[in-house]
């Protein structure tokens, strides 16, 4: 499994506080894991990119996001309490009662988002979800003038930090999606920097994934690869009343998912589960739950003149919640798996889906 410096690297960007647009905590973190083995820079969005090997012609390009889902101060009432929008897909039915972090000019501010009391609540707002507007932040202000002494309007806001193992290989934390990937792809241009190469890659963490892809459209754009891979969160079906007939048989700990869908190059895709059996690395067999669309994938796929991708899913239970759950066994398989796979690569392989 992984060391003791990766498993530190894992907690601290686990632990860092990266709502979409504003990720500078996590991107440091993961700039300094990688400056002693690549080239590393940031580009104006926010991206980390890491280089190894930049002078061959065939590029090949990793991509995870480190951005998570959150809040933006939108308004603070005369009782001293804010009032939020969502910054990027909130599951409202996790929202009430939630420790946040407020990102201030100053630093972190706690707070929880409060609701009515259930007590108060009329038969039909009892039956209904509740509404982002319907909810609060609660600073412990007493007014208006108290909390802005403390906060100001946009400030973001995380859940807070939560990062804890289970057990050996499982774990807890909020913005496991898709923090993980990005421990992914750190942990992939580590081992590949002791590798011979013959292709240039590529470690790219992306910004504001969780709004539209955005990070990875201008990384990849300029990085212009060949062959691109994309790491983020799938959905484990290994749970009570989650249909497998309908989204497939994806179990925390065996292995990284594969995924067939548009957005996944046949040929790229044959080239890894040959590798993974090859080299005895486990994998699970997934179908995306739409035929395009939803990560990075699909963004660097259509960059220029086109690009040859695979997305690699992390089994992930409780997605877009503040305790969501991933396996270290999977994470390692990804490594394994884009590491054989990227060592591999002589830099002449076709990546044109012909019979």
């Amino acid at each position: 499994m992984f060391n003791k410096k990766s498993m530190s690297f894992l907690e601290k960007l686990m632990l860092s506080s990266s709502p979409t647009g504003y990720e500078a905590q996590a991107a440091k973190i993961f700039r300094d894991y990688l400056s002693d083995c690549c080239e590393v820079k940031c580009d104006v969005m926010g991206n980390t990119i890491a280089a190894l090997n930049p002078d061959a012609p065939v590029r090949v390009l990793i991509d995870a996001h480190y951005d998570e889902i959150g809040f933006q101060i939108v308004y603070i009432s005369d009782e001293g309490l804010l009032y939020f929008r969502n910054n990027g897909g909130i599951d409202k039915l996790n929202v009430p009662s939630s420790e946040v972090d407020i990102l201030t000019a100053n630093g972190i501010v706690p707070g929880v988002i409060g609701k009515k009391p259930i007590h108060l609540l009329s038969e039909s707002e009892r039956s209904k979800a509740l509404e982002l507007k319907d909810m609060w932040i609660d600073i412990g202000a007493s007014s208006r003038a108290e909390a802005e002494a403390l906060v100001a309007i946009g400030d973001p806001v995380v859940m807070r930090a939560n990062f804890r193992m289970l057990n050996e290989n499982r774990f807890i934390s909020k913005g496991t999606d898709d923090k993980i990937g990005a421990f992914i792809v750190a942990e992939t241009m580590r081992a590949l920097a002791k590798r011979k190469l013959n292709v240039a890659v590529y470690g790219v963490g992306a910004v504001q994934e969780e709004v539209g892809l955005r990070g990875a459209i201008a990384s990849s754009f300029a990085i212009n690869p060949q062959i691109g891979f994309a790491i983020d969160v799938g959905f484990a079906t290994d749970l009570p009343d989650i249909p497998k007939k309908q989204y497939g048989d994806i179990t925390l700990g065996k292995g990284v998912a594969l995924n067939h869908s548009c957005d996944n190059n046949i040929v790229l895709g044959k080239i890894m589960r040959q590798t993974a059996k090859a080299k005895n690395i486990p994998y699970q067999e997934a179908v995306a739950h739409r035929a395009t669309g939803g990560t990075d994938a699909a963004a660097i796929q259509l960059i220029r003149g086109g690009v040859a991708t695979a997305l690699l899913s992390i089994p992930n239970r409780y997605m877009h919640s503040q305790v969501e759950m991933c396996d270290l066994r999977d994470a390692e398989s990804a490594v394994k798996l884009l590491t054989e796979t990227i060592a591999g690569f002589t830099g002449s392989e076709s990546f044109i889906p012909v019979d």
